[in-house]
């Protein structure tokens, strides 16, 4: 689809007038490449606090990818860093950090696990302070840390609770450079669950995701699969198939080796017939708030082997003040959009057909989060799918089953394309990356999500929209 500002940018009269009217200049984002060999290639600068906890975990991770890995030659931590390296087979080279070094990086990746209380937060600064100007154009931060609600002191949750608003304030001030800022906080126990998350969110499969917080909790550790078919052998439901967002999901599961179950309603039959004949999948008609659909949706799973991966993408919009609002649109976008998810789920629970290790990804909205005038009920909805996944993750890991969902923001679609052009183009812009994402950055992360690998990650709500000025 056509980015009338992206043509605008091609040529100098519409470079002047954006400059004028105040509109940034984004920098074009870097997604993932098939002909990449693995998940990161670049040069990472390595920090840690005393007592880290997690270098050998990183440096494993170092290991499996192409980067060229560095530390600060003069930290207090140094001889940690190197005896990690050293010991998971990596070469890493001290560097002396100050401002006007001549060395760029394309990662930054910082070890806080060690922090107890909040005087530690001072390390945060000594490590980035030297190097902020030296990350390059779509380049990574990354602060691992611990769950804060899980320390052992209440001057140690500060410390670790820090680390969120420390990397969501980085990622607004890299935002022009395309560049991303995330924490992950594993909690202790989970270091070897790390692997999904940390290669996900360093690669340029997370692209869109910025200023966002993942959580890996202990679970039974999964072997990290192959970096471009993580998905072989699963079988995917996916509602919503045939157009848009959920169309990218299937076609990007089935890129990662899953056979997709592609569920939408009759009227799009065309749509959906060609959509799984593209990518091998198979179709699957009918309306999800319908009595019927759970038991077909199961019976059609059982048929496949059982579903590994379940995506709840269907929904609906029916917009109205709340005032003007007529009750079955009210009823409608609750039954679809939130009930259903519910009811498909009890009976895929009670018949046993998701499979173990299987996974639940929910499609929430930016606007379950923050609210949006006319849209009371579609936020109703979208914030219960926040709540719901929330809730049933400490139930479903005594299943040994995930649950995680992600929330959109401005997601460039056919849909978007109707928006009037000046709304439209700002809109795109009101986030820390300047720009749009795409429905390919809703589909990697339901695959990261998927991953089997992401046995720890669970209860995780991710929102997809380039660190968004809305919301939270």
């Amino acid at each position: 689809m056509s980015n009338f500002y992206e043509t605008l940018l091609n040529n100098n009269l519409g470079r002047s007038l954006l400059k004028n009217v105040g509109l940034p200049t984004p920098i074009n984002l870097k997604r993932y490449n098939a002909n990449q060999e693995t998940y990161f290639e670049g040069r990472v600068l390595v920090g840690a606090s005393d007592n880290a906890a997690l270098l050998n975990d990183l440096m494993r991770n170092l290991k499996a990818s192409n980067a060229k890995v560095f530390f600060p030659s003069a930290c207090k931590t140094a001889a940690a860093i190197l005896k990690a390296a050293e010991a998971n087979g990596v070469r890493a080279v001290g560097v002396e950090c100050k401002k006007d070094m001549t060395d760029k990086f394309d990662a930054f990746v910082f070890d806080a696990t060690g922090f107890s209380d909040t005087e530690h937060l001072n390390q945060l600064y000594f490590f980035f302070n030297p190097v902020m100007r030296k990350l390059n154009n779509n380049g990574r931060v990354i602060v691992l840390g611990r769950p804060h609600m899980k320390a052992a002191t209440g001057e140690q949750a500060a410390a670790m609770r820090a680390l969120e608003g420390f990397t969501r304030s980085v990622a607004k001030e890299i935002g022009k450079k395309s560049a991303t800022a995330q924490s992950i906080y594993v909690e202790e126990g989970a270091e070897a669950n790390i692997d999904s998350a940390f290669r996900f969110v360093i690669s340029a499969k997370s692209a869109y995701m910025d200023g966002q917080i993942l959580t890996v909790s202990k679970a039974d550790v999964v072997t990290y699969p192959e970096w471009h078919k993580p998905l072989a052998g699963k079988v995917a439901l996916v509602t919503g198939a045939a157009r848009g967002i959920g169309e990218s999901i299937a076609r990007t599961l089935a890129r990662d080796g899953a056979t997709v179950l592609g569920l939408d309603i009759p009227p799009a039959e065309g749509d959906l017939k060609r959509v799984m004949a593209e990518i091998g999948g198979e179709v699957l008609l009918g309306d999800i708030s319908s009595k019927e659909a759970p038991a077909m949706i199961s019976a059609k799973l059982k048929e496949m082997g059982g579903g590994d991966i379940i995506v709840h993408n269907a929904g609906v919009t029916r917009d109205k003040t709340l005032a003007n609002m007529p009750e079955h649109w009210w009823s409608m976008t609750i039954a679809i959009n939130l009930s259903a998810e519910e009811h498909i789920n009890n009976q895929l629970f009670a018949d046993g057909t998701i499979n173990d290790g299987g996974s639940i990804i929910c499609v929430s909205s930016m606007n379950g989060i923050a609210g949006q005038v006319g849209q009371t009920n579609y936020a109703a909805s979208k914030a219960g799918v926040i709540g719901y996944v929330q809730y049933m993750a400490d139930e479903l890991a005594k299943k040994n089953i995930t649950i995680n969902a992600v929330a959109p923001g401005f997601i460039e679609t056919q849909m978007t394309d109707a928006i009037p052009f000046m709304t439209r183009e700002v809109g795109r812009r009101l986030n820390s990356l300047s720009q749009g994402g795409k429905p390919v950055d809703v589909a990697e992360t339901i695959a990261f999500f998927g991953n089997p690998a992401s046995s720890g990650v669970t209860g995780n709500v991710v929102r997809i929209c380039g660190q968004s000025l809305v919301g939270a």
